[in-house]
């Protein structure tokens, strides 16, 4: 849609959630103003949340064990590399949820993050998973999509599972703990080699709260107003598509600090 919206003079703006979205911003912040070049990126998701439930996707399910069963790829010195899935896992101590197991996956907003910051040598998406999370589901064909003969009529196993578990709008009520989302720099400042942390903390109980909603909806939804009142206000302009690392991050972060 670029050339179209860039000859009809209008704006868009892609991905203005947490991640992709906030980690971006978070991205171009420290380079603006943290680093002087940043050499490699990790972006850590981590939900500590707990429902009670013995299995449950904490948004869409489809998309959720889609996102977890596919192979793993991220970008290293100038190429992209594939491994298995969840192949790729590390012990990650994360400020007010604890030790997690955290797996290397594909997320979009790696392909944006490439393009419009040519300089980092290595990014890399983590997210966080229970041992047992898709062990059973994986061995029982459950996560398949291709479509398998049922009673006479063709069902992807996927979808089916997908209308068996609880809907994750209903979690709100049920979800204790907290999320820990953020990036992971390092690169150069002054000459010296340095390492930048940026993390937001989000309580799942406070979220709903306020809200209704537990917190993945929450830290989904405010960078979403944000983006939205950064257009609004014309503090972010411009003719054609944009992602969100290709705008001045300042006024977001700013905006993110107080709601």
């Amino acid at each position: 849609y670029q050339d179209r919206f860039k000859a009809a003079g209008l704006m868009a703006l892609l991905g203005s959630g947490f991640d992709p979205g906030v980690t971006s911003v978070f991205a171009t912040y420290t380079r603006k103003h943290l680093l002087d070049r940043i050499d490699t990126l990790d972006i850590l998701d981590c939900n500590g949340g707990d429902t009670g439930l013995p299995f449950a996707t904490n948004f869409n399910p489809e998309i959720n064990l889609r996102e977890v069963t596919a192979p793993s790829r991220h970008w290293e010195n100038g190429q992209w590399v594939e491994g298995p899935a969840l192949s790729n896992k590390q012990v990650f101590d994360f400020d007010q949820v604890g030790p997690k197991n955290m797996y290397v996956m594909y997320h979009e907003e790696l392909e944006s993050l490439v393009k419009h910051l040519p300089e980092i040598k290595r990014v890399r998406f983590w997210m966080t998973f229970g041992d047992s999370y898709l062990e059973v589901l994986e061995n029982v064909g459950m996560t398949r999509i291709d479509p398998v003969m049922f009673q006479g009529r063709e069902i992807v196993p996927i979808q089916f599972l997908k209308a068996l578990l609880p809907e994750p709008s209903s979690l709100g009520p049920l979800t204790k703990g907290k999320t820990n989302i953020g990036t992971i720099a390092t690169g150069v400042k002054d000459g010296a080699a340095k390492t930048v942390y940026i993390n937001n903390v989000c309580d799942h109980e406070d979220a709903y709260a306020e809200t209704g909603n537990q917190a993945v909806s929450y830290t989904t939804g405010v960078p979403a107003m944000i983006g939205a009142a950064m257009l609004l206000t014309g503090q972010w302009k411009g003719a054609g598509v944009f992602n969100m690392e290709e705008l001045d991050p300042d006024p977001f972060m700013a905006m993110l600090n107080t709601q």
